[in-house]
């Protein structure tokens, strides 16, 4: 007996759940690193008190809010990649589409981990390393792993920008792509805002 059309069940897209179960993933990794940085600070808590008076919290603050803005300028883009609009259809921002925001999101993530080589240098002529001592070891790997996170999903905006412009029509597989891009994003702005707190904060 044949089914009809409104008895067959829409299944989730495979893409959307393959990335959402790479994340789970990803979570394990960062766990992890916060499991390492935790129990290293515990065995030196001195060191760390020393450690953590050299951070520059009030601009890693900014560099934070960067990057948590553009998980924002991201999801403007998915609605617009929702409603087939790959490019603005006027100057405002409230005409813009996918493309533009993505623009904008990667030109904030591109400012965030430059601000972190920047602190990364500050910190080295300090004294601060990767091989000084386990604080160094603890903050660097931790951080550097993020931001190679985020350097990563820098790369895959401008792939999905290109995708759009190469595209004939903007279809569902493009906007699908922007989507999973912007959960990716997400994920790593939510770690970053985990890492600011016990990095910066929980002295």
């Amino acid at each position: 007996m044949p089914v009809a059309p409104s008895a067959v069940i829409n299944r989730p897209n495979s893409t959307a759940v393959g990335t959402i179960v790479w994340l789970g993933s990803e979570v394990m990794f960062f766990a992890g690193l916060f499991a390492m940085y935790f129990s290293l600070r515990a065995g030196a808590p001195d060191l760390w008190a020393h450690g953590t008076e050299i951070l520059n919290v009030p601009f890693a603050l900014i560099n934070t809010l960067i990057l948590v803005a553009s998980s924002f300028t991201a999801q403007f883009g998915v609605f617009a990649a929702e409603r087939m609009q790959p490019r603005r259809t006027g100057n405002s921002p409230a005409k813009w589409g996918m493309v533009e925001w993505f623009f904008l999101t990667y030109l904030m993530g591109a400012i965030f981990v430059s601000g972190q080589v920047w602190e990364y240098a500050t910190l080295v002529s300090e004294g601060v390393a990767l091989n000084s001592d386990s604080y160094g070891s603890a903050f660097y790997i931790t951080t550097g792993f993020h931001a190679l996170h985020v350097t990563g999903g820098l790369i895959a905006f401008l792939l999905i920008i290109g995708r759009a412009y190469a595209a004939k029509n903007f279809g569902h597989k493009e906007a699908t792509s922007a989507i999973v891009v912007s959960y990716y994003w997400h994920f790593v702005d939510v770690v970053w805002i985990g890492l600011f707190v016990v990095v910066y904060i929980l002295k």
